[in-house]
């Protein structure tokens, strides 16, 4: 049967509405059974988990010309899965508490803050905040797809923003513009075509006159490049930078979950990773668990997830060249 820290693991993630969490360990309890003969135990528990994420991951598709333009889902992540430091905690945690309290705002003349700029560098948890701010707020994340978005024809991007912005009047939820940059970049580089420039402009009267209730999130991954004019169309402006040590051996520890026992030196872990960003740490420890099951043990060892961790900074030392 499961471990005892299993159990307890699988308990505290389900009082705490952790269903990511719940269902790794769950994964793991299947592992642990497979390891000990009970293969059709196993199997059973893996098949239930396989139909709560395919019930988890249905999408809900944006009607009419709009569809496969803007993708919607109902994330289910709390939010102490986001990893951050605390002046960011506590910007989101105002973000949430004036989300809930919109009407008392708008009782005395006030405007909850609901248009939010987030920049950072690539998988430092800017797609991760929009998902866990609409999982908290029990809000669908309507992602904008700006691959889709953007096209040669003249005028076809603006009219399909105006598109976008005029559904949020009937469609409710948080709508994520992911890779702002596309769309956001300064109307004076030299580089610019005249196309780009008028769909920026039509953006930024779009996101000036919104007056719906929605939550409204771009993220960037450049905001050296966006037009100065767009930072004041926000509320809130979020920079996102690579997780400190603190962060990482919070994040460590969150992920390896029950194959991380209580002699894992988290502070050496954490050093190994000095330089990763939220999204490589997590792809290292998932990996190092891998390992782990593969190689019938039941902890990750210091070693095998310095090795994982060491080969996400050879891909970056390979991207920078």
């Amino acid at each position: 049967m499961a471990t005892a820290e299993q159990i307890k693991a699988l308990i505290r993630s389900h009082l705490s509405n952790n269903s990511e969490q719940f269902i790794s360990i769950a994964l793991q309890v299947a592992a642990h059974e497979a390891r000990q003969g009970h293969t059709g135990l196993a199997h059973d528990i893996r098949k239930i988990v396989d139909k709560a994420k395919s019930k988890q991951a249905v999408i809900i598709k944006f009607p009419n010309e709009l569809s496969g333009l803007v993708l919607t889902e109902e994330p289910k992540i709390p939010l102490k899965a986001l990893i951050l430091n605390e002046d960011l905690k506590e910007r989101i945690g105002r973000i949430i508490l004036e989300f809930r309290q919109k009407n008392k705002l708008k009782s005395y003349g006030l405007i909850n803050r609901r248009k939010i700029l987030i920049s950072g560098e690539p998988g430092t948890g800017k797609t991760m905040t929009a998902k866990v701010l609409a999982s908290v707020l029990g809000q669908p994340l309507h992602t904008v797809q700006m691959d889709r978005l953007v096209t040669k024809y003249m005028g076809e991007t603006s009219a399909k923003l105006r598109q976008i912005f005029d559904r949020m009047n009937d469609i409710p939820g948080v709508y994520l513009f992911d890779e702002f940059d596309s769309i956001g970049g300064e109307r004076s580089l030299d580089n610019d075509v005249g196309e780009m420039r008028r769909v920026l402009t039509a953006f930024l009267q779009f996101i000036e006159n919104d007056v719906s209730d929605n939550l409204i999130i771009a993220a960037t991954n450049s905001p050296r490049l966006l037009d100065r004019a767009l930072f004041r169309r926000f509320d809130d402006v979020l920079h996102y930078d690579l997780p400190g040590a603190e962060e990482r051996s919070h994040l460590i520890a969150n992920l390896l979950g029950t194959f991380c026992n209580k002699c894992f030196p988290l502070s050496k872990a954490a050093e190994t990773a000095s330089g990763l960003s939220h999204a490589e740490i997590d792809r290292a420890c998932r990996d190092a668990m891998k390992s782990t099951v593969l190689s019938n043990m039941s902890y990750v060892t210091l070693n095998s997830l310095a090795k994982y961790l060491k080969e996400r900074h050879t891909a970056y030392q390979f991207r920078e060249v």
